[in-house]
Formats: structure tokens, sequence, C-alpha cells
């Protein structure tokens, strides 16, 4: 199975820079994106042989997710139950017949760290909610999960330490996650690679040079391990500030 996860930050502004073309051509079983930016109604998409399934922010023009599979899930789950976490449309979870499947767009800490607190509780909850769903059967999650977990993961670590993203806590989160039994599939197959990134401020001619950071992930149960196939980062591919990220499984 061929996964594909994207932050377009902004659906609508992506569909008029080739987004259903990219869709076609990348063919994936299962195509996550964050950051849609929509309300219920606001577009009319649809790709033929996809289910197609939508997660709202209450707030208009602010995070939600979706997902377009082929497969057709057991069942599908809006969030992760917790009303605190909820409103925002970060998540959404697939339950196949032999593991979970979720798509997930982290708060992220903002300017001068004000959400970073909120941040904490969202990972702790979160790690909470994947581990409940493990007990049953394994887990592969993807999304901007806002964070580049190691130095290798972003351009400039040493002027960044203290900036969203790139805090002390937030890559202490990951790590928690990582040490919980789960495995950061790009790192898997390319452990030392280093100028991967999926993301580039819209500033300085931060693409144009490179100066990115790997905040677009997917993370697997550590039972999956001999089902990873290969991992990649479509950094040819423009349109948002993110550009898409690949998981192949057996």
């Amino acid at each position: 199975m061929k996964f594909i996860s994207w932050n377009v930050n902004g659906l609508r502004a992506v569909m008029t820079k080739g987004f259903e073309d990219i869709f076609k051509n990348l063919d994936a079983d299962v195509f996550c994106l964050q950051e849609t930016k929509l309300q219920e109604g606001q577009i009319d998409l649809a790709f033929e042989g996809y289910h197609s399934y939508w997660n709202y922010a209450d707030k208009k023009g602010y995070s939600g997710t979706a997902i377009f599979t082929k497969r057709e899930p057991l069942g599908v789950t809006y969030g992760m139950g917790i009303d605190e976490h909820d409103h925002e449309g970060r998540l959404i979870t697939l339950e196949f017949e032999d593991f979970y499947f979720i798509t997930v767009y982290v708060p992220n800490s903002q300017d001068g760290l004000k959400r970073l607190d909120y941040r904490m509780k969202w990972e702790d909850d979160f790690l909470s909610y994947i581990n409940s769903l493990q007990e049953k059967k394994p887990v592969v999650y993807c999304g901007d999960l806002n964070v580049a977990h190691k130095e290798i993961d972003l351009k400039n670590p040493k002027t960044n330490r203290k900036n969203a993203g790139f805090t002390d806590e937030e890559r202490g989160k990951f790590s928690d996650v990582l040490k919980a039994g789960y495995i950061d599939t790009f790192r898997h197959f390319y452990p030392d690679l280093e100028g991967a990134y999926s993301w580039w401020s819209y500033r300085f001619h931060a693409r144009e040079k490179n100066a990115g950071w790997r905040i677009d992930y997917f993370v697997t149960s550590a039972s999956m391990k001999d089902r990873l196939r290969s991992a990649k980062i479509h950094s040819d591919i423009f349109g948002s500030d993110h550009c898409p990220v690949e998981l192949v499984i057996e």
C-alpha cells in the first residue's frame, strides 16, 4: 500500500496549482491532507475510486484534515474523544482489517511559544490515544507533526533552538513516542541523510536555498517494521509551503 500525506496550507489555493493532477499522478492507496482550511460545503472534490472523509475546524479558514482512500475502512473516528482537542479538525482515524490509520495536524506552539503548554497536553493525550489503539492492532499515523526531531531535521538548528517546532519540550515528546514503540519511518530508511526537508518558509527564498525543516512524518508501530518498504519526501512537488511525504508498506 502506498500512502501520501500533504499539508496543503489551504486546499482551495492548491486546487488552482494543479492539485488534482498531482493527486492522480501520485496514485496513492491512501492520500491524506492537513490544513485544508475549509468548512463543509465550501469545496466539491471527489476522486473516482476513492472514499473521502473530512474533519473541519469550528473556526473558519483554520486547520482541518481529510483522507481519500481506495480501501473502504471498517470504521471512521473524528478527533480523539477529548473535547478540549476536538474542535479544530485535527484528527481522523480509519480502522482497517489489520491496522489503524490516522492523519493528524499537530497544534503549532506559535510565536512566543504561547501555545506550548497546550501542545504538551495534546502530545500526552495523543500518545495515550494511539497506545489505546495499538493494544488492539498496529497503528500507522501521518501528518504535519510540527516538530523537527533532531538537528539533522532542519537547516539551522542552532538559531532555532527555542523556536516553535524545535524546542527541547516538543522534541522530547517525539522521543517519547519512539521510546513507546513507534518508528519514524523516514529515518528508518535514511538515518543519516541531511538536507531532507518537507517544509520551507515562504520568506528569504528558503525553498530555493533548501533552508527547510522536516516536520511531516509517517510513524508506525514497531510491529510493522518488517512491512515497511520505502519512504520518500516529494520535494519536487510545489503548491504549498510543505511538500508531500510518502510511505509504502507491504
